[in-house]
């Protein structure tokens, strides 16, 4: 098969732009050097340039194939030198499709293959009618499948599981915020300042001064969350998601417009997210973990399956995929709120010497002592630390919820879990504590966002972690006996948690040093 026609012109046009840029700033260069003649040969040299771009479009379209064959997809690529992949279809996690206004309009879309444990895309098709991108996303799902009914015509049944409302979108776009924008702004006008203030009088140069700068930090704050309201709409405008079959199908974006499968067998783990101004309203989010790369998300293999919602709207779509229930936490021991009243006393003392320090040898009109202010509240912030951490044991899943600021609860079934580590750092055993964390195959846990029991008692932390490992072998071997039955593997091919799975059960026991742990809130 080939790809459409019209990527032909397309990539010209995409590549080209830069030529043409590039020959706009030479032009007036060559004609001030070498007079009359220059533009000229400027002009020249582009279109050579140009012709040879066209050349090479041409031929990179008529000597790129790809085929669905058995159980791989083959690709079969380049101009100069030749490329031949073979991408297994039980290594394919997600394919997705993605098409910007241009594309929408002439009907051409880009397919993305993301395979476990990538951290990029595996493969792309660039540029397929949006028919046939349509047309691979399913038949791939159906192949890994092995779905006879559906070859003969007869389609999966398909349930809208999650749309976002008008008024959902923009409670999306009200409450994020560009986090790169103060940074730009900053470095744009730090300029600026000193030289308004050699304009003022010198009676009022501090007031007004003073003032500029609160202005400047307000206007620097709106800037910054227009430009997170208004990508946050752009991107998760008509978001909607579905199930058909074994799989997860998502829509969303207005400029860009993004269209992926997410199969059920490769869900890693479920993760609500929420913060104390949606939890004061009652929303929520919530993401899906996959062991792939996810394009267009934020966090490596994981993928907004809710942006915002209300939280019982939230919690009801992770039961759908994941029958947990409602978990009801057991939280750490209550002595623990203790270490935590310690360790943000110290963080002010802290950071009360370095302001004292920065006042005594640089500055000298400092109020270091300011920051003293925070200790009364020390103890309401090691309560809402200790209020917010938890775990469950379910039937079928581990549950944690760990964090303030940014709180997570995280859903994981036993049969994913890779590894349980029980963690103990110098403070914890102090106080007679540790950390147990069930490691998945997601993305995430590279960046220490496993699900995670933290500070719980050390007897405790023994029996989960023996509990959690008993578990993980009888959810395994319950798989295998659906597999030997006859009935459908539901994602033991390609995952490396269910193959030779018994040699990846384990327990890890690990001491380190505080900043090690898992204990953090964010």
């Amino acid at each position: 098969m080939k790809l459409s026609p019209l990527s032909v012109p397309y990539r010209v046009l995409e590549r080209g732009g830069s030529i043409v840029f590039t020959a706009a700033i030479l032009f007036s260069g060559a004609s001030a050097a070498f007079g009359p003649a220059g533009g000229p040969a400027v002009v020249a040299l582009v279109g050579l340039a140009l012709l040879a771009l066209i050349g090479y479009e041409v031929a990179y379209y008529r000597r790129f194939e790809y085929a669905l064959d058995g159980d791989t997809l083959d690709i079969r690529s380049g101009v100069i030198s030749r490329r031949n992949r073979e991408i297994p279809l039980g290594r394919i996690q997600n394919v997705d499709i993605s098409r910007n206004v241009v594309q929408r309009a002439l009907g051409v879309a880009v397919v993305g293959f993301e395979t476990a444990g990538g951290s990029e895309t595996e493969a792309s098709l660039r540029f397929v009618e949006f028919e046939e991108a349509k047309r691979l996303q399913g038949e791939i799902g159906r192949l890994k499948r092995g779905d006879e009914a559906e070859a003969a015509g007869e389609g999966p049944d398909t349930t809208e599981l999650f749309a976002l409302t008008p008024r959902e979108l923009a409670l999306v776009g009200a409450l994020s915020f560009d986090a790169r924008v103060p940074g730009l702004l900053i470095v744009l006008l730090s300029g600026s300042v000193p030289a308004l203030s050699s304009l003022l009088p010198d009676g009022s140069r501090r007031l007004l001064l003073a003032a500029g700068v609160v202005a400047l930090a307000l206007g620097v704050v709106l800037v910054a969350w227009a430009a997170g309201a208004v990508v946050a709409v752009l991107n998760y405008y008509d978001f909607r998601l579905a199930r058909i079959g074994d799989e997860l199908q998502y829509e969303r974006g207005l400029l860009r417009r993004y269209d992926g499968s997410i199969p059920l067998d490769k869900v890693q783990t479920l993760t609500v997210l929420d913060d104390p101004l949606k939890r004061a309203f009652g929303y929520a989010s919530l993401r899906i973990e996959t062991a792939g790369y996810a394009p267009g998300s934020g966090e490596g293999g994981s993928e907004a399956a809710v942006p915002l919602a209300a939280r019982d709207r939230v919690f009801a779509l992770a039961n759908r995929i994941e029958a947990v229930g409602s978990p009801a936490f057991e939280r750490p021991p209550r002595r623990v709120r203790g270490r935590y009243a310690v360790r943000y006393l110290l963080a002010v003392g802290v950071l009360v010497g370095l302001l004292y320090g920065v006042d005594r040898f640089v500055a000298g009109s400092i109020p270091w002592y300011g920051p003293a202010a925070l200790a009364p509240l020390t103890p309401v912030a090691a309560h809402l630390k200790w209020k917010h951490r938890g775990y469950w044991l379910g039937e079928d899943h581990l549950v944690t919820r760990n964090g303030v600021l940014r709180r997570r609860i995280k859903v994981v079934p036993y049969y994913r879990i890779q590894t349980v580590i029980d963690t103990r750092t110098v403070f914890q055993r102090r106080w007679g504590v540790a950390t147990v964390t069930a490691d998945t195959a997601g993305s995430l846990s590279l960046t220490g966002h496993d699900a995670a029991a933290v500070d719980v008692d050390t007897a405790t932390a023994e029996r989960l972690r023996r509990t959690l490992d008993a578990r993980l072998r009888t959810a395994l071997a319950a798989r295998r006996g659906w597999i030997d039955d006859g009935r459908p593997d539901d994602g033991a091919s390609g995952d490396a948690d269910d193959e030779d799975a018994d040699d990846n059960v384990g327990t890890e026991n690990a001491e380190a040093g505080d900043a090690n742990g898992v204990d953090d809130d964010s």
